[in-house]
């Protein structure tokens, strides 16, 4: 049996955390992480199956804060759990932190960077595919996407995708809190119309009270029962909820909560009963994934052409790749409906099951490889043509920033006009600058 009144002290013990590192650090985003302090109170202590030890294991639950800017609740809940300390949460932002303003894989338990919004979807519907099709493990993959966010049109992309697959392991959280950046986001509070899009798109969906522990406790329990659908909670919530001083007004977007840091901090520490030790903890996880040994990727056999030959990249690519895959299981395709062009349909003709269509959704698909190849559960190599690609560029940095190993073959990567490819086949030279970018 749940024990919601320590539920409800730990989210407001996540606020206060979130509090605490904003106004020291004077920069972050203290509002848009109250709004979910009671999604991170239910999913850490009640529904995620984690380690603080190892937080990264191959078989525990993956967690992405799609919305990167309310990186300090994320912070605070792991301070919660026992796995940073107040002295590192409080480091926020300062010189020499790890504790960075958005989530970076240089903390141990973040597997993909975030804060360019509308691309965690992407990596966890990645991390889902591997879960079901390829590690066929009990480890399920949570997402939280802001409401503002979700106008990009890479999670509908996603959330095409995951539905398409069938990602019953894949569990979307929308934080419904009506307040932009700038001004109050295009539906507000209208969760009916993202009840309809979500059920359009093929899920498993469910509009609660985002501030209500016993509804996320029954929608979380609930989601793992259902077969066949990607799971969406859709969370009416308030921006800056928990404080009568900033909730659900205007303004405060961004802002450290300096001048009122003793009034919200009162306020919200006199809603707390247990003023002591969590007693809750971290749920065990069941140690199923597969163990992967990484070794040296070599081919099958020498190329068929010498030194000097004639060879078409593109078809050198399809070869090499389904000679590598002879020796590597973990080599796996993602390919935008172009593989007969690309010749990734070489390596899908030889381990169709190693191979995942994302159709045309190029910035999807990027998210989705990246999500894959987390944790060293897959090698992912990403093909298509390569103006089609330039419109994941943000993914691909997103990518490298965290620390990714993905593959990337752009085909007709040339700024010459080749005919009859003058549309789809030919790159602005500025583009070559932005790739020379990536680190």
């Amino acid at each position: 049996m749940a024990d919601i009144q320590e539920l409800n002290d730990i989210a407001n013990k996540i606020r206060l955390y979130s509090l605490a590192s904003t106004t020291k650090a004077g920069s972050g985003h203290p509002t848009s992480c109250f709004s979910i302090a009671e999604v991170m109170s239910v999913l850490f202590f009640h529904t995620l199956k984690q380690s603080k030890e190892f937080p990264k294991h191959p078989s525990s639950d993956r967690f992405i804060l799609s919305k990167g800017h309310a990186a300090p609740v994320l912070y605070a809940a792991w301070t919660a759990a026992g796995l940073l300390t107040e002295e590192q949460n409080l480091s926020l932002r300062q010189n020499e932190s790890d504790i960075e303003g958005h989530p970076t894989p240089r903390l141990n338990f973040v597997d993909v960077a975030t804060g360019s919004l509308g691309q965690g979807l992407s990596c966890g519907c990645g991390m889902a595919y591997v879960g079901k099709y390829f590690d066929k493990a009990s480890y399920r993959v949570y997402v939280v996407l802001g409401d503002g966010e979700s106008a990009e049109g890479s999670n509908w992309e996603a959330m095409a995708f995951a539905a398409y697959y069938k990602l019953d392991n894949l569990v979307l959280i929308i934080d419904v809190n009506r307040l932009g950046q700038s001004e109050p986001t295009q539906l507000q509070h209208d969760t009916e119309t993202y009840r309809k899009r979500a059920d359009a798109f093929g899920f498993h969906t469910k509009v609660i009270n985002g501030h209500s522990v016993e509804e996320l406790i029954q929608i979380f329990d609930e989601a793992k029962t259902v077969k066949d659908k990607p799971t969406c909670v859709i969370a009416k919530t308030y921006k800056g909820h928990g404080s009568t001083k900033v909730s659900d007004k205007h303004g405060y977007h961004g802002k450290a909560l300096k001048s009122d840091h003793n009034e919200i901090e009162a306020e919200i520490s006199g809603k707390i009963q247990n003023t002591a030790a969590i007693k809750l903890g971290l749920t065990p996880f069941e140690d199923d994934a597969p163990k992967i040994e990484l070794s040296p990727i070599t081919l099958s056999s020498p190329p068929n052409y010498k030194i000097g030959d004639n060879a078409a990249v593109r078809k050198a690519y399809g070869v090499a790749l389904a000679k590598m895959g002879d020796n590597s299981p973990l080599i796996t395709t993602f390919d935008a409906d172009t593989k007969n062009s690309t010749f990734a349909q070489d390596y899908k003709d030889k381990y169709p099951d190693r191979h995942v269509e994302c159709f045309i959704a190029e910035q999807n698909m990027v998210g989705v490889a990246i999500g894959a190849a987390c944790r060293n559960r897959r090698i992912a190599f990403v093909s298509t043509f390569a103006c089609f690609l330039t419109r994941a560029f943000d993914q691909i940095r997103m990518g490298a920033i965290s620390q990714t190993e993905v593959s990337i073959l752009y085909r007709h990567f040339t700024v010459c006009v080749v005919i009859p490819d003058t549309l789809s086949g030919t790159v602005n030279p500025l583009y070559l600058s932005y790739y020379s970018m990536i680190p």
